[in-house]
């Protein structure tokens, strides 16, 4: 068990740059040095034969799956279809304690099995955050292998998935199948130019957009870009509850930002202004609106489109206006996000 906690330690607070740094999906790490690679769709591999002493090690990187929520759960699973099917361990899991850095949650086991009439260890090591599960499995007959695959692990650096745009394109997906759900993502955009803003080239817009999370949890955004000097960057985020055709939103923290505009600097000396954050101005704390919506899905067929509709008694600050018109009164119409190029900015 000590093996296990100190590795364990080392991964969480590994931070020298090492040479030949490689990567395999979301885990960044230095390969041992004179192993042989084997790669597959699904795994990396790196195997070590010394034919003199009799003895081998196998370390292999499993390509991340879909977390099962939680790390207990991750690494079972990891633990019964990785080493406990694949090498009939014959003695109890030794597991360690969950320890926890920079969002990700790790633990560790480590069992006995035989191969080739021989003695043989399996160390498991998952690591599940960020709705993403990933393992690292050492096999080998020979302890003296643990000190190299201890090297190995203190190399490792892990990567924080972009979840917000692997929802993106799974957000279509979920208005058909769950029309009871507001969970994905689903945006808005809108003008307020009039005649003399878009004959003089002056043209603006203000774009918001939810994320409701699986777990119960929400983050709003929204941009205003105009022909003003400044960006406003507004950020919420906070937990929901559904009930029925009901969702009730309550924010934890909420804040509106003031940004100058980013700009580039043609040849002969001009600054020409961008529609991207350039300095932070200011920031200040929003009020935290308790809102309950009700809800429901519509589908626009002539543009083909999945709309979430929340409908509420007076205009929110967080969601300005309804947009809904006529047909929808007292209602905002957030069209689902089924692209990361539609995603809401905050850069």
């Amino acid at each position: 068990m000590k093996t296990i906690l100190t590795i364990l330690v080392l991964i969480l607070s590994a931070t020298s740059v090492l040479a030949q740094k490689e990567t395999f999906d979301l885990i960044t790490y230095t390969a041992p040095e004179n192993w042989t690679k084997e790669t597959s769709e699904n795994a990396v591999s790196y195997v070590s034969i010394d034919k003199k002493k009799k003895s081998w090690c196998r370390l292999t990187i499993y390509k991340s799956t879909t977390s099962k929520g939680n790390i207990e759960s991750d690494f079972e699973s990891e633990w019964n279809t990785l080493v406990a099917k694949e090498y009939n361990v014959t003695e109890a899991t030794q597991a360690s304690e969950v320890v926890e850095a920079e969002g990700w949650k790790v633990k560790s086991g480590a069992g006995k099995f035989i191969f080739d009439k021989a003695n043989a260890t399996a160390l498991v090591t998952t690591l599940s955050g960020f709705e993403r599960c990933m393992s690292i499995v050492a096999v080998t007959n020979n302890q003296e292998h643990l000190a190299l695959v201890q090297s190995f692990l203190e190399t490792i650096v892990m990567k924080v998935p972009d979840t917000t745009k692997v929802q993106a394109v799974t957000t279509q997906q979920t208005a058909i199948s769950d029309p009871s759900s507001v969970i994905g993502i689903w945006g808005k955009t809108s003008t307020n130019n009039n005649s003399n803003d878009f004959a003089n080239g002056l043209h603006g817009y203000f774009r918001c957009q939810y994320l409701f999370n699986k777990n119960g949890t929400y983050s709003f955004i929204s941009r205003i870009f105009s022909y003003q000097p400044d960006i406003i960057l507004a950020k919420e985020s906070g937990t929901y509850e559904e009930n029925g055709n009901t969702v009730t939103l309550t924010p934890q923290s909420s804040i509106i930002q003031k940004w100058s505009k980013g700009y580039s600097t043609e040849t002969d000396g001009r600054k020409v202004y961008l529609d991207k954050l350039g300095t932070l101005l200011s920031s200040q704390k929003r009020p935290l609106e308790k809102t309950s919506y009700r809800f429901t899905k519509k589908y626009f067929s002539g543009v083909q489109e999945w709309n979430l509709a929340l409908s509420a008694d007076k205009e929110t600050l967080r969601d300005g206006p309804f947009n809904g018109g006529n047909n929808y009164p007292g209602t905002w119409l957030y069209k689902a996000v089924v692209s990361d190029k539609f995603l809401v900015r905050t850069y």
